[in-house]
C-alpha cells in the first residue's frame, strides 16, 4: 500500500492536538510558530516567545499587523486578552528557570539518546548564532521537534549519533515527523503513529537509528 507523507502544515497541525490546556509553550522560529494557527482556542494554552511576550495568538489577518507585536522570528503576531510584552532578560528568566511546559524546535538531526542538533551544519552560509534554543532546549521540561523525516538528499535526520554542533544533549523527548511521532525513551526510540500505508520496515530503512513501535 502507497503511503503519503504529511505536509508541513500537517505536521503542525498533529503537534498542536498534543499540547494540553494550561500549558506554557515556547514554538521556536520556522514550522513551529505555525503551531499557533491551529491550537483549539477554546483551551487556555499560554504561548511565550524569548523576545519577552507571554499570551501570543495566531497570526494576524492580513492588513491588521501591528509593528509592535512580532515574535523571536520576526514575524507579526496577535496578543489575546491577558496577553503581555515585557524585557527579554525576563523571559530568558522563564526559560532557564524551568517555566515552559512544552517548548518545539526544530532540528537538523536527533539523536537516538535525544540529543538536539538544529542551530548549525557548517554550510557557510548558515545562521553563525544558536539563539535562545540551548536554553529552551535545557530548560522546558518537555521538547518537542518538528522536521522532515530526511534530508533533501534522502539522509535520515534521525541518527544514531548527531554529526553536527549540539544545541542541547539528552533534551528531546518527541519528534514529529512527515511520517510518523516518535517518542524518545530509556530503551530507544519507539514509533507511537506512521501515516497510513507505512510499515515499520519501511520506516526503518529511512532512520539511521533503531526504531520499535511503541
Amino acid at each position: 500500500m502507497a503511503y503519503q507523507r504529511l505536509t508541513r502544515e500537517q505536521i503542525v497541525q498533529r503537534v498542536a492536538q498534543d499540547i494540553p490546556e494550561g500549558s506554557y509553550v515556547n514554538l521556536g522560529i520556522g514550522l513551529p510558530t505555525k503551531i499557533a494557527n491551529y491550537l483549539d482556542p477554546n483551551k487556555d494554552i499560554f504561548l511565550q516567545s524569548e523576545n519577552g511576550v507571554l499570551g501570543m495568538g495566531p497570526a494576524p489577518a492580513k492588513g491588521e499587523e501591528d509593528s509592535d507585536l512580532i515574535n523571536a522570528g520576526k514575524e507579526f503576531i496577535t496578543l489575546l486578552k491577558g496577553g503581555s510584552y515585557f524585557h527579554h532578560g525576563d523571559s530568558f528568566t522563564m526559560m532557564r528557570g524551568g517555566h515552559i511546559d512544552i517548548c518545539v524546535l526544530g532540528a537538523f538531526q536527533v539523536a537516538q539518546n535525544g540529543d538536539l542538533a538544529n542551530w548549525h551544519t557548517g554550510s557557510p552560509d548558515a545562521i553563525p548564532a544558536v539563539g535562545g534554543a540551548m536554553d529552551l532546549a535545557i530548560g522546558a521540561r518537555n521538547v518537542f521537534v518538528t522536521m522532515e523525516h530526511v534530508t533533501k538528499n534522502g539522509e535520515s535526520k534521525i541518527v544514531q549519533q548527531c554529526s553536527y554542533p549540539l544545541t542541547g544533549m539528552g533534551c528531546v523527548n518527541r519528534i514529529y515527523t512527515d511520517l510518523a511521532v516518535i517518542d524518545v525513551t530509556p530503551n530507544g526510540l519507539l514509533v507511537s503513529e506512521m501515516v497510513p500505508g507505512l510499515t515499520l520496515d519501511e520506516l526503518q530503512k529511512l532512520t539511521d537509528a533503531p526504531l520499535s513501535m511503541a
